[in-house]
């Protein structure tokens, strides 16, 4: 048949549509990794704005939703400098929030002895230490500060111990949500005891006591990813018998949550060393909650890089 350079008429029409505005605001400490963060959303594109002053916020989100082919994917990086930052955030939320716009919060934090340490390396000053009593007490002020902010974020970081790729693929997981308004976004973290408990932890279990596939030679190099370790430590009796406690209590709390309005949980799972016995919980417990319905559910390992 000869070409007439029409379609035939049987053959389907693809409609495209353009993706959902996504803003994220970007918050935290100073010194937790805020200009980091930012970084990483400008390479996946966003169109990020830095050290708004608090007055021109509402402006700012107003031209935002208000256009938004051109801002499509929008990060906001809002810290102490901008004044009253639970102040500047709530200007932020109602402007977005009045055009149904839900931003996402991240909010960056770390332990006092690593923002210690990079504020010292970088021979930065503390941008609350202006009576010069030192950057522990600046740090102790602007915890404060922030605390309202931080309950209303939904997704907490703790970068002390982070490389820029393990915050790339957390902050990659956390876009990659798709959480409904109403439903509570849960992180679960493995960990291990002896390199410290996740900051942004709200829920921590110890799995301790579960047999250590670490003194069984042909297991102890594969992480709890694997199918061996992963069998060995679900195999265990006490783990059946645990596994079903934690789904009880999550079937209880986590709508019990929903109810209070919180928007986050995340779930800390720890084992001496992080490699093993919490990653090996960790997925089996992410496994349950996603097959309860309840919400996204996303997986982060801690320890398995160093390993």
């Amino acid at each position: 048949m000869p070409d007439t350079g029409t379609r035939p008429p049987d053959e389907p029409t693809v409609e495209l549509t353009e993706p959902a505005q996504h803003v994220a605001i970007i918050t935290g400490l100073s010194g937790a990794g805020k200009t980091a963060t930012s970084k990483i959303f400008e390479d996946v594109g966003y169109t990020v704005v830095d050290n708004v002053p608090s007055e021109l916020l509402r402006e700012l989100a107003e031209l935002v939703a208000n256009d938004p082919e051109r801002y499509g994917r929008v990060a906001l990086v809002l810290d102490v400098r901008t004044g009253n930052a639970p102040l500047a955030l709530g200007a932020a939320l109602g402007a977005l929030h009045g055009r149904d716009i839900q931003p996402q919060i991240f909010f960056l934090e770390a332990s006092d002895q690593a923002i210690i340490r990079r504020f010292s390396e970088t021979r930065h000053r503390h941008p609350l230490d202006t009576d010069h009593h030192g950057v522990a007490a600046a740090i102790t002020r602007e915890r404060q500060l922030l605390e309202e902010v931080r309950a209303l974020a939904h997704v907490i970081i703790d970068t002390s111990t982070l490389s820029h790729r393990q915050l790339r693929a957390r902050i990659d997981s956390a876009l990659e949500a798709d959480r409904e308004p109403e439903q509570v976004s849960i992180q679960i973290l493995s960990f291990g005891f002896k390199h410290g408990v996740p900051l942004e932890s709200d829920l921590v279990f110890d799995v301790r006591f579960m047999e250590n596939p670490f003194y069984i030679p042909e297991l102890r190099p594969h992480s709890g990813l694997t199918q061996p370790v992963r069998d060995f430590v679900l195999g265990q009796p006490v783990t059946r018998r645990f596994l079903g406690f934690l789904h009880e209590f999550f079937d209880f709390v986590v709508p019990a949550y929903q109810a209070e309005g919180k928007n986050r949980l995340t779930i800390a799972i720890g084992c001496t060393g992080g490699y093993h016995r919490s990653i090996a919980i960790a997925e089996a417990v992410a496994e349950d909650l996603r097959a309860q319905g309840m919400g996204p559910v996303n997986v982060w390992h801690r320890e398995l890089e160093k390993q």
